[in-house]
């Protein structure tokens, strides 16, 4: 009866020691998936996790693999690194905790198992660095003269490598000149240095480097290129006439850098201020350009005369004189072969050949009228020596009244309109032809006057 008892003792012993190897090897640790590279800006959190089926009474530890610093291991921290900790979600979920990362934490991290031999899988932390200047390899504010060359820099390190760009405020082209002179305009310049030869007033302005990595925040530094000349100065109307008692503007525009100081003289060296006679504005137009206006209220014949504007700065100074003169106004002559309407400043007198310009039309026309009416009474009353008798004879004096009336009032219609036309050519073309008109309308009266009294 006793033999199948120890038997089966004998049995199960004999099984429990049969290969505890293959026993043991059933339930070793497996890690349950791979760890997940991490990219962390600078100064963010970041958590390695280990996934462990299977740990059992195994221990897990985290080590720095380039330095072979340990980390940790289970639950307990070993590195001094007082950024750094440690958590676990039961005996599968192990993380790793790196706080306010900085760059020096860059590297791979390995989840280790203390099996026989070791188990272990590694995870990279990579550490990026949004771009920064590097301030003593950084231009600021230039100033060059026109013609010059302009030479500025901008530096900027971060992780990845930053890219530099260049870029106008006012978003105008850059214009880059090669050595042999071929001028090329690009919106935006990729480089670290920015050359602008032979530089131009029109180069001048704000210039954008801007520096990205793909970490945010882009940056940007303005860098302001101040090209200096002389002034200049450009006058639109050198010769400038008004009619009295109006007012009239006088107008300069200047180019110049640095700023230029602007004012007015007259050709007696007085300064003119703004007042109730003047008003004197100084516009700025660009960063080198401004307007220069004077107005001179209800002019008089003492404000006829030459006007200079000036514009002075540390290079140099430059003044342009504008004429203002006298247009004559309308005429206040009462003769009533002179019409006020006849004086107008919009039209021109082109020259003698146009001076009498559709008015002669309507003068052929009339003439052809006193022509026809005087044919036609002449077929009605024959002024032949046959035919004359006393009632006859005061016919032909009548007819001859008739006639000598209506030329006479041709007559002073045509001097009225050429006396006219002398006074517009006066007014728009001044005194040159005025002798010429008058002769012309006397000689023409004396014509008139010798053929039909």
């Amino acid at each position: 009866m006793q033999e199948p008892w120890w038997s089966l003792y004998l049995l199960g012993v004999f099984m429990l020691g049969l290969d505890s190897k293959l026993v043991g090897q059933a339930f070793q640790p497996e890690f349950a998936e791979a760890i997940t590279n991490l990219t962390i800006p600078i100064g963010r959190d970041a958590t390695f996790r280990c996934l462990v089926h299977n740990l059992g009474g195994y221990r897990v530890g985290w080590v720095k693999a380039d330095t072979k610093a340990i980390q940790a291991i289970h639950v307990h921290v070993i590195t001094n690194n007082h950024r750094v900790g440690v958590s676990h979600n039961g005996q599968t979920v192990w993380n790793l905790h790196i706080r306010n990362v900085q760059e020096e934490d860059r590297g791979q991290y390995m989840c280790q198992i203390n099996t026989d031999p070791m188990k272990s899988q590694m995870g990279f932390l990579d550490v990026v660095i949004p771009p920064d200047f590097v301030a003593d390899e950084t231009s600021g504010d230039v100033m060059v003269p026109e013609g010059g060359t302009a030479k500025v820099s901008c530096r900027a390190h971060g992780q990845p490598t930053p890219r530099v760009a260049w870029r106008r405020e006012d978003g105008g082209d850059i214009v880059i000149r090669d050595p042999n002179g071929t001028k090329n305009k690009v919106a935006v310049y990729e480089d670290e240095v920015l050359t602008l030869s032979k530089i131009s007033r029109s180069d001048m302005g704000a210039y954008l480097c801007i520096a990205s990595n793909g970490v945010p925040p882009t940056i940007s530094k303005r860098i302001m290129i101040k090209v200096h000349f002389h002034p200049v100065i450009q006058v639109p109307n050198q010769l400038v006439g008004a009619p009295l008692g109006t007012d009239v503007t006088l107008e300069c525009y200047v180019e110049s850098s640095p700023k230029s100081i602007n004012y007015w003289v007259r050709d007696s060296n007085e300064m003119v201020i703004s007042s109730n006679k003047y008003e004197v504005v100084n516009t700025v137009i660009s960063s080198f350009e401004s307007r220069m206006a004077l107005t001179v209220r209800k002019l008089s014949s003492a404000d006829v005369g030459g006007y200079r504007c000036v514009a002075k700065n540390s290079l140099g100074e430059v003044d342009s004189v504008i004429r203002l003169y006298e247009i004559p106004g309308p005429s206040h002559n009462t003769s009533p072969a002179v019409k006020n309407e006849d004086f107008k400043y919009s039209t021109p007198i082109e020259g003698p050949d146009n001076q009498f310009g559709s008015a002669e039309i309507s003068d052929d026309e009339d003439d052809k009228e006193a022509y026809s009416d005087i044919d036609t009474k002449s077929h009605k009353f024959p002024l032949t020596n046959d035919n004359v008798t006393p009632k006859n004879k005061t016919l032909q004096v009548n007819t001859t009244n008739l006639i000598k009336q209506n030329l006479s009032n041709k007559v002073r219609k045509i001097i009225n309109k050429l006396e006219s036309e002398a006074k517009n050519v006066i007014s728009n073309e001044g005194t040159k032809y005025f002798s010429y008109m008058t002769n012309n309308v006397y000689i023409l009266l004396c014509i008139i006057i010798y053929f039909f009294y």
